[in-house]
């Protein structure tokens, strides 16, 4: 993925690991997630927005990442059974992939997608 245009870097990017994951989750920000949703592609809506914020709250509770199943009941509430298969288009390479790095979590070693 190509990098963000320049004007859009966040006031201080945090440091990332070799895949491009946050080190410390604390760090994230929602200009960081813009930026870094950019990278992958991703231009972030309402949807986006919603699953994000709902890790990130997830996160702040208990400091781990939310299982993507956690995410889909999230997204149930609005979308109905389409939850599910509205969260792999909104992340398209993946729920870790792209949803954990986006919302800064730290890159999961083994874990379910959902």
């Amino acid at each position: 993925m190509s990098a963000p245009a320049q004007d859009s870097l966040p006031p201080e990017m945090p440091e990332r690991d070799a895949e491009g994951y946050l080190i410390d989750p604390a760090d994230w920000s929602e200009p960081i997630a813009r930026y870094l949703a950019a990278e992958e592609g991703i231009d972030l809506g309402e949807d986006h927005w919603e699953a994000l914020r709902f890790m990130r709250e997830h996160w702040e509770e208990r400091q781990i990442a939310a299982d993507a199943r956690l995410v889909i009941r999230r997204l149930e509430a609005r979308l109905g059974p389409a939850a599910r298969r509205r969260l792999f288009e909104l992340f398209p390479y993946g729920y870790v992939q792209q949803a954990c790095k986006i919302a800064g979590m730290k890159r999961p070693r083994a874990w379910s997608t959902g």
